[in-house]
């Protein structure tokens, strides 16, 4: 096998060309590390049971594992790590940070590594958002900055009612699990926040109205528009309307310029506040910097977390300056000044704009979505291949079986064993989706043409192996 993990990180694309030989199937008996982890850590723990690997040592795109072993990672800590692992400027700039003496965290007293970071966010918005935006930090994760989301909504328009969308995740706080579309999730949970309703998202493969394509989207948008105006509908006028206009948890759906493009144009007439999450889609994932600028709209509040941080734990809120009704202190958390994070995050996005991180999400995305298609003319229990940048998915059905709508029969257990047989064969993906049967591709935005490459012709043998079982 080939080892790569010698490869030094830095900003080239051609230093990330190599890839991992594999002549015959990993060994995947779990080592004692994992065994350890099994004993000690709660059921809760979940990549685990699907991707049993103890990281050893990590190199751009690459992964090895405690028996040696080495992997092309497409999941990327669920899209946290734009850059890929160890990357020597990111490396770099938090070692100055250290030898500098600056503290690890500091609530929300500033620091030269703090305005910097801010001004590098404000550089990357686009120029329009940017002239009136106002940023808040939130805690570590996402779900915080969504919870923060929910409280300046309803703080700024006095109402109570949320609105989200069907296959929607947003987070695993009472608010966020809310607002999360996924029943399992919510399961076993009670005293979710109350007054939250739920549209139908633009899902074409499995369209609510049986239409698909813009068509579908469209009489989405028309729904969406006549219990607005309905005084019989039931439902109050919400505060906002949050949307990812990339799903990713939800199965790697993209949403289409002209469905958000007239969700903007309702939640504008009603003066319902519009919520971007790009916690997963954002920062240069999807061929833009930010998804939503595909569509030429503004939200009124961005929400960011992941890739943001450089890999590190952050997130941050953006909006218009308006909106800022906040009194000192009504959303707080002592981990909002993570300084390392900081350094890494305004490194990061200076990276992602000097080297042009975003087309090559673009042309990498074309590229790969290319090569599933291609697989899917082999193979139709691959019912559809989409995405948009670096952020894809396939859907792995029954062939031949519909539901009683009329819709493909998804097939779980299936695409466990296509994971499975692909990481054998050194690629790590991730499941999601409706009943899990979607494959995610969420690689790092350094990801090269040759590792491209690797990755189409690992998931055709992948699917040799899974399906042959």
């Amino acid at each position: 096998m080939q080892n790569v993990l010698n490869l030094a990180p830095d900003t080239a694309l051609t230093n990330y060309q190599e890839t991992p030989v594999v002549d015959k199937p990993y060994d995947l008996v779990p080592d004692e590390v994992l065994l350890s982890q099994e004993h000690y850590e709660s059921e809760v723990r979940s990549y685990p049971r699907r991707i049993p690997i103890a990281i050893k040592t990590t190199r751009g795109v690459i992964v090895e594992d405690t028996k040696g072993q080495v992997y092309l990672d497409c999941l990327a800590g669920a899209g946290a790590l734009p850059l890929g692992y160890n990357h020597s400027e990111i490396n770099q700039v938090m070692i100055t940070q250290l030898n500098d003496g600056v503290p690890y965290q500091t609530l929300d007293l500033t620091t030269p590594s703090k305005d910097a970071f801010i001004k590098s966010v404000m550089q990357f918005l686009p120029a329009n958002f940017a002239k009136t935006a106002r940023i808040q930090f939130c805690g570590p994760s996402g779900a915080d900055a969504v919870e923060a989301s929910i409280k300046l909504a309803k703080l700024y328009t006095k109402r109570n009612t949320m609105a989200s969308f069907h296959g929607a995740y947003h987070g695993m706080t009472n608010g966020s699990l809310a607002l999360t579309g996924s029943l399992s999730a919510k399961g076993r949970r009670t005293g979710l926040m109350s007054d939250v309703h739920f549209f139908p998202f633009p899902y074409s493969y499995r369209c609510k109205f049986g239409l698909g394509g813009e068509q579908g989207a469209m009489q989405s948008i028309r729904y969406i528009e006549s219990v607005l105006c309905d005084d019989e509908s039931g439902i109050t006028k919400p505060a906002a309307i949050i949307v990812e206009p990339i799903q990713g948890e939800g199965g790697v759906i993209p949403a289409s310029k002209k469905w958000l493009q007239e969700l903007r144009r309702i939640t504008t007439e009603h003066g319902i506040l519009l919520i971007f999450d790009e916690i997963q889609c954002g920062v240069g994932r999807s061929g833009d910097h930010f998804a939503f600028e595909e569509a030429g709209i503004e939200p009124d509040i961005l929400i960011l977390s992941k890739a943001i941080g450089g890999g590190m734990p952050m997130s941050i809120i953006l909006y218009h300056e308006k909106f800022d009704c906040w009194n000192a202190g009504e959303h707080t958390g002592t981990f909002r000044g993570n300084q390392l994070a900081m350094a890494s995050g305004a490194k990061t996005l200076e990276i992602i704009k000097r080297d042009n991180l975003a087309e090559n999400a673009k042309c990498r995305g074309e590229q790969l979505r290319a090569g599933l298609t291609e697989l899917q003319t082999q193979y139709p229990q691959i019912g559809d291949v989409r995405g948009r940048g670096l952020m894809n998915g396939i859907e792995i059905i029954k062939p031949e079986q519909a539901n009683k709508l009329g819709q493909a029969v998804a097939d779980p257990e299936l695409a466990a064993r296509v994971q499975r047989a692909a990481l054998e064969l050194g690629l790590i993906i991730e499941k999601g989706g409706r009943e899990g049967a979607v494959l995610r591709f969420l690689p790092p935005l350094i990801i090269s043409e040759v590792q491209i490459e690797f990755v189409i012709a690992t998931m055709a043998k992948a699917f040799a192996s899974a399906v042959d079982c």
